[in-house]
């Protein structure tokens, strides 16, 4: 399933052109320094193990679940990239038994498409990721995933609407 949904995505980027030109690739920049870094989806692990030259994996708790936390500490092989890199700027979410996609509320922190929402973004990535996220959702644990990534963003947007 991971395998089908990862090369769904394989050939197709938010923009026709390379989007990381305008932001300097921010959404890829590697920093042994930071923290962060893309939670794996479920089953995916197995693709990093053992982890290869340029990243380090963790296991980590996400909300309630646990997840393997991939961090790169230098350029990744572009066909080697996880599944949430692929689909970055979007994210997609499950509320009860439906599926949906949004604009990841991180990527309005790094990536210059976001503010101008999903219809900016090229037809056939948002295609291929709706076609990616419909697959996911038929395995129960990446439901369980969709559903946390959903609490996760509901909490971004809480927090990012605080005025002091």
């Amino acid at each position: 399933m991971i395998d089908a949904a990862r090369h769904l995505i394989e050939a197709v980027t938010p923009l026709r052109q390379d989007c990381g030109a305008l932001c300097g690739r921010a959404c890829c920049a590697s920093n042994p320094d930071d923290p962060s870094g893309m939670i794996l989806f479920p089953g995916e692990e197995r693709l990093y193990d053992p982890a290869p030259d340029w990243a380090q994996t963790e296991s980590i708790e996400f909300e309630g679940l646990r997840c393997v936390l991939l961090r790169c500490i230098k350029p990744c092989p572009r066909d080697m990239r996880p599944l949430a890199c692929r689909i970055f700027p979007l994210t997609p979410i499950m509320r009860g038994c439906k599926a949906s996609l949004r604009m990841d509320r991180r990527a309005f922190s790094i990536c210059p498409l976001a503010e101008h929402g999903i219809a900016a973004l090229d037809r056939a990535f948002v295609s291929a990721v709706k076609e990616a996220t419909r697959l996911l959702a038929t395995d129960h644990s990446c439901r369980m995933y969709l559903a946390a990534l959903a609490d996760r963003q509901e909490r971004i947007s809480n927090w990012s609407s605080i005025v002091l």
